[in-house]
Formats: C-alpha cells, sequence, structure tokens
C-alpha cells in the first residue's frame, strides 16, 4: 500500500537531507510533502493529509511540539502517525511531546537504519 510523507523542517537543506536518508533506508513514499514549519504544515495536511510526518522541534512561527497538539485536534490527522526529528534529546522534552500525541522520536544526526526502524512499523 502506498504512502506518503511530510517533512517539516524550517531548514530546506535539513528537509532535503531528511528526504534522500529516508530514501536510503529503503522505504518508499509515493508522495513527499515538505514545510517549512507547524503552521504550514497544519495548512498543507488540512488540504491534502498524509500518512507520516517527520517533524523538527525548533520552527519560527509554530514549534513541532506545538504542531502536534495542533495536528491531534484535527479529523484529517487523527491517523497520521507523526515522528519528531530533533538535535533536542532532553527526557523532559522527548516525554512531554510523545504524551502530546507524536508517534515517535528520532534525534539527529540519525541515519538510514534508525528510519527503517522507527517508520517500518507505520508502513503497513
Amino acid at each position: 500500500m502506498a504512502k506518503s510523507l511530510m517533512i517539516v523542517d524550517d531548514s530546506a537543506t535539513m528537509r532535503k537531507i531528511i528526504i534522500r536518508t529516508v530514501r536510503m533506508s529503503g522505504l518508499e513514499f509515493d508522495r513527499t510533502e515538505e514545510a517549512g514549519n507547524g503552521k504550514e504544515a497544519l495548512e498543507k495536511l488540512q488540504e491534502s493529509p498524509v500518512d507520516i510526518v517527520l517533524c523538527d522541534i525548533n520552527m519560527p512561527e509554530m514549534s513541532g511540539t506545538e504542531m502536534v497538539k495542533e495536528a491531534r485536534k484535527l479529523d484529517c490527522c487523527k491517523e497520521t502517525k507523526i515522528i519528531m526529528v530533533s538535535t533536542e534529546s532532553a527526557e523532559e522534552l522527548i516525554s512531554g511531546v510523545m504524551a502530546d500525541g507524536a508517534n515517535g522520536y528520532i534525534t539527529k544526526p540519525f541515519t538510514p537504519e534508525k528510519f527503517q526502524e522507527k517508520l517500518t512499523p507505520f508502513m503497513n
């Protein structure tokens, strides 16, 4: 079954690195979207929902943690899997964003194997 993916990061370079690393992991998506912050991501998700979101935490306008909270209020995002991808590694932050509705957490720097491990359970 074909899946769709959205990469949310304020750095266009980091979005491209994430997309390339996901491809290197062997996982395939039929559609890939990008957003530069949480606000833009929510707007795009309401127009065209995706199966999986990979989201940074520290972004202007709306952080990843706020985006998770807001996404979970939307009917279109109830089943969307949200995996945070961040340099932040504080246990408090990770447990907080997971409690707010994130489905996983990957710390930077990441590897294709890490994406494969975290995303494969959501590919069925």
